[in-house]
């Protein structure tokens, strides 16, 4: 069963590339992700390290979201789709027969660039998705419902802007608070990792920077991969970047520097905006 194959994980080895202390939570073995015979990532190799934040950069089209989505097979639901080479859980393939797709998703959970709450209250945005997925106790239903909500909630800084309106709609809620609401309901399944694609794009600043504080937060229980075209985001969230032009990996290490000091010319006219 996959939750065997997924529980017991490889002994986890520092991301030497990154030069992170951490051990690695997912690692690409020269992978491909094609669209039919159509190459979007080209033979990546990377590290991301438990606890830290990775920024992946790149101008539209590069293929940085096609890759973050094969990290909790997201992109399964593309007819053609084509992976090859290995992405690893632990050690473990995550394309590996064996595995159940909806197990990867509970483990390595995703907030999408505009903010999709379900058309539920916000109550049942929390804890509709443990509860389809067998996750609640048998007894105590009820306390166990609310402590989550209240866990989840609080996860995502929302709780003291929203305690007193659970049962209204999800979808009431300001665009800033719909996308914290998102992070919430991501969660509240518990996982390991959280995927993050463009989780401001569609916000303001002020909503932007209260999503930036809670990545902050966050980083200290969670690895977290975030795609995003801000350089100035990329710089304040993340611990690491990678730096993607059309589907290959350019570069990648320590954000500050990747930002300072890159080995590749094209990295530096990228992070300037000489083009993109």
């Amino acid at each position: 069963m996959v939750s065997e194959y997924l529980e017991q994980p490889t002994e986890g080895t520092p991301a030497e590339v990154t030069g992170s202390a951490q051990p690695t939570v997912i690692e690409c073995r020269s992978a491909w992700v094609k669209y039919g015979d159509n190459p979007a990532v080209k033979d990546v190799t990377l590290d991301f390290p438990a606890k830290q934040v990775t920024s992946l950069i790149g101008p539209s089209g590069c293929g940085k979201s096609t890759l973050l989505r094969s990290f909790n097979r997201m992109n399964d639901f593309i007819p053609g789709i084509k992976i090859e080479g290995q992405i690893l859980y632990h050690g473990r393939d995550l394309y590996g027969r064996e595995v159940d797709p909806v197990e990867v998703r509970r483990r390595i959970g995703m907030v999408f660039q505009k903010p999709n709450p379900f058309p539920k209250s916000i109550f049942q945005n929390i804890v509709w998705g443990p509860m389809i997925n067998g996750l609640a106790p048998r007894s105590g239903r009820k306390a166990w419902q609310q402590e989550l909500v209240q866990r989840c909630l609080e996860g995502a800084a929302l709780w003291d802007e929203v305690k007193d309106r659970l049962h209204e709609s999800g979808l009431s809620l300001s665009g800033g608070q719909q996308q914290r609401l998102c992070i919430a309901r991501a969660l509240a399944m518990d996982p390991e990792v959280i995927l993050m694609d463009e989780p401001c794009s569609a916000l303001d600043p002020r909503s932007t920077l209260r999503i930036e504080d809670l990545i902050d937060e966050l980083r200290t229980r969670f690895t977290i991969i975030i795609v995003t075209h801000n350089m100035q985001q990329a710089a304040r969230v993340s611990d690491l970047t990678a730096f993607l032009y059309e589907g290959n990996l350019v570069e990648h290490g320590p954000t500050q520097k990747i930002f300072t000091n890159p080995d590749q010319k094209q990295t530096e006219e990228y992070i300037t905006g000489r083009f993109g």
